[in-house]
């Protein structure tokens, strides 16, 4: 067990690693000028020299990465003219464009995503499994047709179109709004209440048909059989039998998909107004603001590689047949 862990580990940090790698010999060592880039076209010249030189491009490559790799470490400072900022370890680099750490940046933009997108997954996977369930309990019924052709049409409408519906006519809903938890843990969950109907809404669906094509193998198989054979009511056997096993396919495309709308939230946050990680990089983009697109590049890697370590560990727990070598 604990040398599976560490072989996960391992290679989690090489995939960060190599990511990050290719992000700055994109960003920094492509044939293009960053502090031009980043200081736009009509850059004063000590402006321009003050980004050249905290950003470390008149140094060698290798140079340019140890110096990123320390500032990740050890922190790093930034000179913008006279003034020289110091962005403590984690630093992920200097936004010129806005005059503030990235790692502050995303410091601030993380909570509102990540409160969006798990949120979301609590309403679309508790919906989804218990519409699934219920489904598979009544193969081929009316109620089990209902519900497959429920997901078939509400997976038929793109994302974005649900998303702007909710917003231009859910007068009944609270004004989307980000309130940080800690302060008022009402108005938060108000706030983002909508953003979370459209997540739940859009992806109940397909965790419904997941759940229901899971649920239908695990009910198959001989344990379940064999607890029916014992006398054990339907329900018990349902769930604290079947479902155990059918959620371990399940929970695995969730961990993925966790991590695939952390990265992904720009329509989200773009439509509702709401300061993210994807309204961030959205911006930075627009702004071609490179250091704060390589920090949102690095995040990105993370939450897309941890959720897979987490669902790994996870199997053992929820599936009983699985064992670790």
């Amino acid at each position: 067990m604990i040398l599976y862990i560490l072989r996960r580990l391992l290679s989690a940090i090489t995939v960060i690693f190599v990511t990050l790698l290719a992000s700055f010999l994109l960003f920094f060592v492509a044939p293009t000028d960053p502090a031009g880039t980043i200081c736009g076209p009509r850059c004063p010249n000590q402006r321009y020299e003050d980004i050249r030189h905290s950003l470390n491009l008149d140094r060698p490559v290798l140079v340019q990465f140890g110096e990123y790799m320390k500032g990740i470490v050890a922190g790093r400072d930034f000179h913008t003219g006279p003034i020289v900022t110091h962005c403590a370890a984690p630093c992920l680099g200097y936004s010129f464009t806005l005059n503030q750490p990235v790692t502050s940046l995303l410091a601030r933009a993380a909570p509102v995503t990540v409160s969006i997108v798990l949120g979301g997954a609590i309403v679309y996977f508790g919906v989804g499994v218990f519409t699934g369930t219920a489904a598979a309990r009544r193969r081929g019924a009316f109620r089990d047709q209902a519900v497959i052709a429920g997901a078939l049409t509400i997976n038929s409408v793109p994302y974005f179109i649900v998303a702007l519906l909710l917003a231009l006519y859910a007068r009944f809903l609270p004004i989307a709004n980000w309130v940080p938890p800690w302060v008022n843990p009402v108005s938060w969950a108000a706030g983002l209440v909508a953003a979370w109907l459209v997540l739940g809404l859009t992806n109940a669906a397909s965790y419904t048909r997941y759940s229901r094509n899971s649920m239908i193998e695990s009910l198959s198989e001989d344990y379940t059989r064999t607890a029916r054979a014992k006398g054990i009511s339907e329900r018990r056997v349902v769930y604290r039998h079947g479902l155990r096993a059918a959620l371990a396919p399940v929970v695995t495309i969730l961990g993925l998909d966790i991590a695939f709308q952390i990265t992904n939230t720009v329509f989200t946050e773009s439509i509702f107004g709401l300061p993210g990680i994807g309204l961030l990089t959205l911006r930075a983009f627009t702004n071609f603001d490179l250091p704060v697109l390589m920090g949102s590049v690095l995040v990105g890697a993370i939450v897309l590689v941890m959720p897979n370590l987490l669902v790994d560990l996870l199997y053992t727990v929820l599936d009983p047949r699985v064992r670790l070598g």
